[in-house]
């Protein structure tokens, strides 16, 4: 059982568990959970005014990253941060706003490709900066230092997997 002191507790708190966690593996693993799910929230709530998803946002950044080469679709859903599922239905929704379009690829008409629109590429342009304030507020008040020891810490925990 992991020490209940009264820096432990908030997490404790926030979910409203009356009793001590099991291990401090099982902490940890909840206050990851708990911290993504907050931050996913927050940039939720960031993005609505454009009436985006965070995965949406995902995509068109993924998009943006490869343009203006065209991606093939499977290949998009492996790059997503947070895999989806379904990657075709993500991409509809975007391709109906006029932010991304997609073609079959000429040697294998079984392929998919995608590639972000130039409304596309502007939105993102038009992001940019808000997420970075977002992305200040949110994360801002940590040093470097702890950061990069967050990012070891979050990389040696996926890589036992």
């Amino acid at each position: 059982m992991s020490q209940d002191t009264p820096e432990r507790r908030r997490l404790k708190e926030e979910i409203r568990q009356q009793r001590p966690f099991d291990s401090p593996q099982e902490e940890a693993f909840l206050n990851l959970l708990r911290t993504t799910s907050i931050l996913h929230q927050s940039l939720a709530r960031k993005l609505k005014a454009w009436k985006l998803t965070p995965t949406q946002y995902n995509v068109l950044r993924i998009l943006r990253g490869a343009h203006p080469e065209t991606l093939p679709c499977q290949e998009v859903g492996k790059r997503m941060v947070t895999p989806q599922p379904d990657v075709t239905r993500i991409l509809d929704r975007l391709e109906a706003l006029g932010f991304v379009m997609r073609s079959r690829d000429t040697p294998d008409r079984r392929v998919v490709r995608a590639t972000i629109t130039e409304d596309g590429v502007s939105l993102l342009a038009a992001l940019d900066e808000p997420v970075r304030e977002w992305l200040v507020l949110s994360l801002g008040h940590f040093e470097d230092k702890e950061l990069e020891r967050a990012i070891q810490f979050l990389e040696m925990a996926r890589s036992g997997l």
